[in-house]
């Protein structure tokens, strides 16, 4: 691996070292600097474009070039003549400029080649055959080649270090413009163009008057041939590993006209190709967003998903998924758009791990825990939507939205704990949801607009919960504390546990148009929100039978029935106004609370009136370079699951009771963001940094009984102010086809915790840096090199810790002989402490594919993971009361044989 990495530094090295630089000015006839004008230059002797340029705002441009070449240089401006010139270039590098003269005759501009980028206003569009050397085969291969684009590990795409929150297909949703299914799914070879939207707004009524910053969607432009045909590919493969029989099925087939789209997106493996997670599922909004987002009051609804084990990297012991997704839409006139989708995922998953957990403070007599974790997951999700947009003339506009969940989920998991002994643990949940939202927009004339917005939450979540615990003298003062019968073999706890949440939220906007640089916002709006609590505890006795136990605890209460009520009725109020590169938005916003629940015949109300200023800054230094700075007051309120007082088994070793009395929190968040995307030397800089400060924020008060692992915990509203700061920044430039990258993230918290009746600081330090070079070689194989390096240093109160993570890796894609594709990815991951290595592991992957020509139906692929049959890997993680160091096994190696065929 060493030889090859230094084989593809010295192909880079010479690659680089065989070039001359052109740069200079171009102008208009009068003399001035013309800022985006596009300069490309012909290699004469290939016939294809070798490098190009967008003038800076002092109409500067540097193209590279090879040495002792002919270039046909063309250079273009929208209302000049194009301007062409053969250059013969030397050893040395050369400065020329060019004047362009105005175009009177208004005919279109005629280009030899596209540009690669070209960039108008806020939109940046990009030609995607630039950028592609034919070993791409998804989406994701192309997007990772484009300048000021990146694709996280999670396949979610990134740009000026903000999520796309859209992606659309020939401006059609794609999946309500989830990331991942786009990236992971269109094959590159239907894209055309790439156009990043930026200050994106849905409704195009809005656009000039609300706040769109932090919008950038993404539109996928198809190729002509794409376009009224079926497009797409159908995968199908097999293997062998440890005398497992080895499957994968994966279609995936498009089709777009103007008046009509369908996409299906199908898979089936059991090699651990995940197309769609948990996270993903529970991540997916559907497109929707609470209307009462910015208005100051977040409203927490609670979450009682099941305590699933995680998958690291979506790598497990064994993975079986099932996946089937379907999306729609239809234009059955110009003013009527209807579109849906149904998402279903199923899965198996084994998971084993090891972990070694020490907690807080060795004072308080808490014994380090090993544990060792064998568990089957069983998941089966689906998803289902359908959507209208009504838009009678461009004054009216009318959506409406409806989204259902439906999941069935089990967990089985035993369990070795080398202070309680053996458990099994089981948990299942069958809930549902139903979302609706609707929307109205009005434009009464060019100085008022009205928008009224409403949704809709029905939510049910019914957890089980069951655990065996085998030896009871290592669980007595905890069974004692529950009323649990001791006199059985082991304690078999169970839980059945119900939670019913309504929600609507409203609001209504006017904006007046004050002039072409202010307007004024005035919003009137509501939230309601009810949930419904019960839960009970009980005991399998050994001859069948159930006992409910009385706990000698918490006032003897292990049973909930509470009902939480929760409303806001709020004024705002924004002002806009734009003077030289500056425009501000001061607002404030006025709320009457009042929240109320009732439990055990008691009933606990908290009524209220606040206001809560925000202010937002954006500072337009040039085109493509700006800062923003926001600052937003916050009032946040919990769920019922924090308030109800009866017991609740969270897990063997967690035991949680509520306050009936809790009060909100209040946070001030400020924000200051910079980002500057320069095609003049190919440099993208984003930089950010995040401070919040919350008050009277929830804190979980913890007690453990001496030499004992299992925990009774109960939340109150901390004195003590909790504060977290993050930063983070990319830097990337290109050096002709030569990329480097730094990334780096800082994130430090301070919150207060409370272990038997003892206060002590939390301060966690996470610190990660990346640093990478690639390259994009049109004919020439590529190399992407990286490193990362994490601190994780946990300080808390009287013990700290410190882990370490170093991971080299290298990935190398070549089109050879333009039949063939290799591409092979390694890493190298080395886990420490401040005292030794715990841990290194290595990971390599790699494939081989033919197919006859680029288009050839059919391609033959021969896929190798984990080559090295790594068997784990390892991580760290922390909570308020313990650091864990946690090694998680893996699929072993899995050679597979893959035939695609491309419509």
């Amino acid at each position: 691996m060493k030889k090859l990495t230094i084989l593809m530094l010295l192909l880079v090295a010479s690659q680089s070292f065989a070039q001359i630089k052109l740069e200079g000015v171009v102008k208009d006839s009068i003399g001035n600097p013309l800022e985006l004008a596009n300069v490309i230059a012909i290699n004469q002797e290939s016939k294809t474009l070798e490098s190009y340029a967008i003038t800076n705002d002092q109409g500067r441009f540097k193209l590279a070039l090879g040495k002792n070449s002919t270039y046909k240089v063309q250079v273009s401006y929208i209302g000049m003549k194009t301007f062409e010139e053969t250059i013969s270039t030397k050893e040395t590098d050369i400065d020329k400029s060019f004047t362009l003269k105005a175009d009177n005759s208004l005919d279109e501009i005629t280009l030899t080649y596209e540009m690669p980028v070209t960039i108008s206003g806020d939109t940046i569009v990009y030609n995607a055959d630039s950028f592609k050397n034919g070993s791409e085969r998804k989406l994701e291969d192309v997007l990772k080649k484009l300048p000021g684009v990146e694709v996280n590990s999670d396949g979610e795409i990134e740009i000026e270090g903000k999520k796309v929150t859209k992606v659309m297909v020939d401006g059609k949703d794609f999946f309500d413009g989830d990331s991942k299914l786009a990236t992971k799914n269109i094959p590159s070879n239907a894209v055309d163009k790439v156009q990043v939207l930026k200050n994106y707004a849905e409704v195009g009524q809005l656009s000039g008057v609300t706040n769109n910053q932090d919008n950038i969607a993404i539109n996928i432009k198809l190729k002509e041939g794409k376009k009224n045909f079926w497009f797409g590919n159908i995968t199908a493969g097999g293997g062998t590993a440890d005398d497992k029989a080895l499957y994968l099925a994966q279609p995936k087939l498009f089709y777009y006209s103007p008046k009509y789209s369908i996409n299906f997106i199908g898979d089936l493996n059991n090699i651990g190709e995940i197309a769609f997670t948990r996270r993903d599922y529970f991540n997916f909004t559907g497109g929707f967003r609470a209307p009462s987002s910015q208005s100051g009051t977040n409203i927490s609804l609670g979450n009682n998903d099941l305590g699933f084990l995680s998958l690291q990297n979506n790598r497990a012991k064994d993975i079986n998924t099932k996946f089937g997704a379907a999306n729609f839409s239809y234009s059955p006139k110009k003013t009527l758009d209807i579109s849906g989708f149904a998402i279903f995922s199923s899965s198996k998953t084994e998971l084993q791990e090891n972990s070694s957990v020490q907690y807080t403070d060795e004072s308080l007599n808490i014994p380090d825990e090993d544990t060792q974790s064998n568990a089957i997951q069983r998941s089966n999700l689906g998803m289902l939507k359908f959507s209208t947009k009504y838009k009678p003339n461009t004054n009216n506009q009318l959506d409406y939205d409806v989204l259902g969940r439906m999941s069935k989920e089990s967990q089985d998991q035993d369990y070795l704990s080398s202070v309680i002994g053996n458990i099994n643990q089981f948990e299942e949940s069958t809930p549902f949801s139903i979302n609706q939202n609707l929307n109205y927009y009005y434009t009464l004339n060019e100085k008022n607009i009205f928008a009224f917005s409403a949704q809709h939450l029905i939510q049910d979540e019914d957890p089980f919960y069951n655990a065996f615990i085998e030896e009871n003298t290592n669980y007595d003062d905890t069974g004692d504390a529950l009323g649990l019968d001791d006199m059985q073999v082991g304690y078999d706890i169970a839980q059945n546990k119900r939670v019913k949440s309504n929600q609507v939220d409203a609001k209504l906007d006017y904006w007046n148009v004050l002039n072409q640089k202010s307007n004024i916002n005035f919003t009137i709006g509501t939230i309601y929100s009810n949930q419904k609590f019960n839960s009970e505890i009980f005991q399998f006795l050994d001859n069948g039978s159930t006992f409910n136990p009385t706990p000698t605890i918490n006032d003897g209460l292990d049973t909930n029935d509470t009902n939480y009520t929760f409303s806001d009725v709020y004024l705002g109020a924004h002002y806009q106004f734009k003077t030289g590169i500056f425009t501000f938005t001061p607002g404030v916003s006025a709320h009457a609370y009042s929240a109320k629940n009732t439990q055990f015949g008691l009933e606990y109300t908290d009524n209220f009136f606040r206001l809560l200023p925000d202010f937002n800054t954006r500072i337009q230094l040039k085109n493509s370079e700006q800062i923003i700075f926001n600052y937003r007051m916050q009032t946040q309120f919990t769920d019922v699951n924090q308030l109800a007082r009866g017991l609740v088994l969270n897990n063997y070793n967690s035991i949680f009771s509520g306050n009936q009395e809790l009060q909100s929190a209040l946070s001030h968040n400020l924000n200051l963001s910079y980002f500057s995307f320069n095609m003049f030397n190919y440099t993208n800089v984003f930089a950010n940094i995040n401070y919040n400060k919350s008050i009277d924020n929830i804190r979980t008060a913890s007690t453990f009984p001496p030499g004992s692992v299992v925990r009774v915990s109960s939340p109150f509203n901390s004195d003590f102010a909790d504060e977290n700061l993050s930063i983070n920044g990319r830097f990337q430039r290109n050096f002709g086809k030569i990329r480097g990258t730094l990334n780096g993230n800082f994130n430090y918290s301070k919150f207060n915790q409370f272990i038997n009746a003892q206060r002590s600081v939390n301060e966690n330090y996470s610190q990660t840096y990346r640093a990478g070079i690639s390259t994009n070689f049109k004919t020439a194989p590529n190399i992407d090199l990286g490193y990362r390096y994490v601190i994780q240093d946990n300080d808390q109160g009287s013990s700290r810790t410190k882990f370490y993570t170093q991971a080299p890796s290298i990935s190398f894609d070549a089109y050879i002989l333009k039949m063939f594709t290799f591409k092979t990815e390694y890493s190298y991951n080395k886990f420490s402490n401040q005292d030794r290595t715990l841990n290194s592991f290595e990971f390599w992957d790699a494939s081989l594919s033919y197919r006859k020509d680029k288009d050839a139906k059919f391609e033959y692929e021969i896929k190798a993971t984990n080559l090295l049959d790594t068997k784990s890997q390892n991580q760290s993680t922390n909570s308020n009361i313990s650091v864990s160091a946690t090694e998680y096994y893996i699929q072993p190696r899995f050679l597979t044989f893959r035939l695609r065929y491309e419509l």
